[in-house]
């Protein structure tokens, strides 16, 4: 079968559970928000509850500019997670504190309008590339040949 360009809403859910799976995979109990509300995408917290973490995500189709909005203010949560080139068997991740967004954020002014964008040069980069161990709980999978 061919592979159609998906709507957006299918390309945000297929990149939140994308990295739903990730979480899970490093020992995060992991909790989708609804995917109406403003905020945060996914709360997870480790097994003794003891650490938790809200996640944004981002999902693009291809290797594109992440939209931020008019306000960098709306930038929140302790994780920001890029997932692109959805349309490919792997897509690339890209983990960064909302800080660092912040920091690389590209704000264009036009028409008297400020339109804020995080371009891939600033956030594909060696350090944010696959960067799950700035995600890793106490309960990491660490050997899942154990009996």
């Amino acid at each position: 079968m061919k592979n159609k360009t998906k709507n957006n809403q299918i390309t945000g859910n297929t990149g939140l559970f994308y990295v739903c799976y990730h979480l899970s995979r490093l020992g995060w109990n992991v909790i989708p928000t609804s995917r109406n509300a403003k905020g945060i995408d996914i709360v997870i917290y480790n097994e003794n509850a003891k650490k938790y973490r809200g996640i944004q995500v981002k999902s693009l189709s291809k290797r594109n500019p992440v939209p931020l909005g008019n306000n960098l203010d709306r930038v929140m949560g302790d994780f920001w997670i890029i997932v692109n080139n959805l349309e490919k068997e792997n897509p690339s991740v890209f983990i960064l504190t909302p800080e660092e967004i912040k920091k690389l954020a590209f704000s264009p002014k036009k028409n008297g309008r400020v339109s804020c964008w995080l371009q891939p040069n600033d956030y594909d980069k060696e350090e944010f590339n696959n960067a799950w161990k700035r995600l890793e709980s106490e309960t990491t999978i660490s050997n899942t040949n154990k009996a």
